[in-house]
């Protein structure tokens, strides 16, 4: 027997089913075996995994790293906490496909999200997009998601209004196209443009082509304040009449947590007849662009018409009016959080010094109320902002995370002070909330980061340690392996990790990354559709 690499005496969590203490071998990207004692032999490397834990790459069920490879390749904060695999393009928002013309808007419109990626985009079609991201060379593996709003956008522009039998086709046409070239789930993002104008009927329509692959919808919800129970029971009767797997974003309930009980009930029994599950990041503040405070309508005819309607008097009159109530059709952030509980997490210049800062200290500084505030922000830096939202308890996170359908999703965002889940989103739900708390078993902590991750997107090849699956591996030090970012300092990976493995390649040792780059992108359709 040869091998690239041993692991000897680690505590092997294989993805499913329980942990025994194991040595595993590794070759030409693979593991090649999994044994008690495997005999002593020649290896290029053996790692001592005494009183450590040994773990199938994790996979993020939400990521926005669609263009962040093209100023970080490695993409770092992921790497540095145990990431081997995201699922990109959550929320609709993926940067393709896009109309030539469109280029500039939509690229502004996802700068706060995904950033700007090259200065100029070069591609048109996914599968171009495609190209460009397999050239950054990403230290990891990038799955593609197809987005309903750039789809949408591709098709009809920025438009509020429900698209013609020959728009519905030619949305219909662009997600098989994604879906042919690789892409393993249809996102939507209801609160983005152009998606939130789409009725339920548009949904379904386009539903149905990810249903042919066995694709899951990864929607993010129309509402996630009051109407809760409404969004997801919207998103439930899309994927009953279209017969698709539904994997719903990042699920919490920002207004009430009384109606969390009522959420889980809803999925507990929509399961019963469908395949569905969902992800949470482990904390009760969430983080998206500072221009989702807007109402839907002020938004319309994507970052050109909001930016004119912020420079126009009679339209911020409206605008605040609208932001001060929640209503169904419009969750209103501002009106359930007000602005004490609004954070700058990154801002394009010139307002790079409120990074950090609340919106009420930023109004008391500038004299105004919170809401001018964030419109004049959104003005000066041309919408390039994204805020942080405190929203919940940990008692409410945690009744979420104890769920048996919760998998795990980071919905990390890059900037000048992030969220803390940019960092730290696996030692705080398999580190603190497992293997500190028990809140879930360790095993099963493990399993919904890796194997069932894995089945959920169709990739068979990982999220398990077993005798021919990619060598995805992650290894840490259990007594260490604990989030250490807060919201006031947020750029702090966690202690504890050993070392991460790419296709048996070493992209982190010790806590540090190497610069090995063996990753890459998904560009085959789901296994066994059409």
């Amino acid at each position: 027997m040869s091998a690239d690499l041993i692991f000897r005496n680690a505590t092997v969590y294989p993805g499913e089913g329980a942990p025994r203490r194991a040595d595993v071998a590794v070759a030409g990207g693979s593991i090649t075996s999994v044994d008690a004692a495997l005999p002593q032999t020649e290896a290029a490397e053996v790692v001592d995994g005494e009183g450590l834990i040994l773990c199938p790459g994790f996979i993020d069920m939400h990521a926005h790293s669609a263009l962040r490879t093209h100023d970080d390749p490695l993409l770092t904060p992921k790497i540095l906490q145990g990431y081997t695999t995201e699922l990109i393009g959550p929320d609709g928002l993926a940067p393709a496909p896009v109309a030539a013309d469109r280029r500039g808007e939509r690229q502004a419109y996802l700068r706060g999200l995904e950033g700007a990626g090259p200065e100029q985009w070069s591609w048109s079609t996914f599968d171009e997009y495609l190209d460009w991201l397999e050239g950054t060379r990403p230290a990891l593996t990038l799955v593609p998601s197809i987005g309903h709003n750039s789809v949408r956008d591709r098709v009809m522009g920025g438009d509020r209004r429900a698209p013609t039998a020959t728009e519905l086709a030619a949305m219909r046409k662009e997600v098989r196209i994604g879906l042919e070239n690789g892409a393993r789930a249809l996102s939507f993002g209801l609160i983005y443009l152009p998606g939130t104008y789409a009725e339920t009927d548009e949904l379904v329509a386009l539903a149905e082509e990810a249903a042919a692959f066995g694709a899951p919808l990864v929607p993010h919800i129309r509402n996630e304040g009051i109407a809760v129970l409404d969004g997801l029971a919207e998103m439930i009767d899309v994927a009953r009449r279209s017969v698709a797997p539904l994997h719903v974003s990042h699920l919490k309930s920002r207004t009430d947590e009384a109606l969390i009980d009522g959420m889980l009930k809803l999925l507990e029994e929509a399961s019963a007849e469908l395949s569905i599950s969902f992800d949470q990041y482990p904390w009760g503040a969430g983080s998206t662009v500072l221009a989702a405070l807007l109402p839907p309508w002020a938004q319309e005819g994507g970052a050109s018409g909001t930016l004119a309607r912020l420079r126009d008097r009679d339209a911020r009159a409206r605008m605040a009016e609208d932001m001060q109530v929640e209503t169904p059709e419009f969750e209103g952030i501002y009106a359930s959080l007000g602005p004490d509980r609004v954070v700058i997490a990154n801002a394009a210049p010139p307002n790079d010094g409120v990074v950090g800062r609340t919106l009420s200290q930023i109004a008391l500084e500038r004299g105004v109320e919170g809401y001018t505030a964030a419109f004049d922000l959104l003005l000066e830096s041309e919408l390039d902002m994204t805020m942080i939202s405190h929203y919940a308890t940990d008692e409410a996170v945690r009744k979420i995370a104890a769920h048996p359908l919760q998998l795990v999703g980071s919905d990390a965002i890059f900037g000048a002070k992030p969220h803390p889940r940019l960092y730290a989103t696996t030692p705080r739900f398999l580190g603190r909330y497992a293997i500190q708390d028990g809140l879930v078993p360790v095993e099963e902590a493990v399993a919904r980061l890796t194997a069932r991750a894995a089945d959920r997107i169709g990739l068979p090849d990982r999220g398990r340690i077993a005798p021919g699956k990619r060598a995805d591996l992650a290894l840490l030090d259990p007594t260490q392996f604990r989030d250490e970012a807060t919201f006031d300092e947020p750029a702090q990976s966690p202690r504890g990790l050993a070392g991460v493995w790419v296709a048996g390649q070493a992209v982190v040792r010790d806590g540090r990354v190497t610069g090995a780059r063996p990753g890459g992108v998904i560009r085959t359709p789901f296994p066994g559709s059409g």
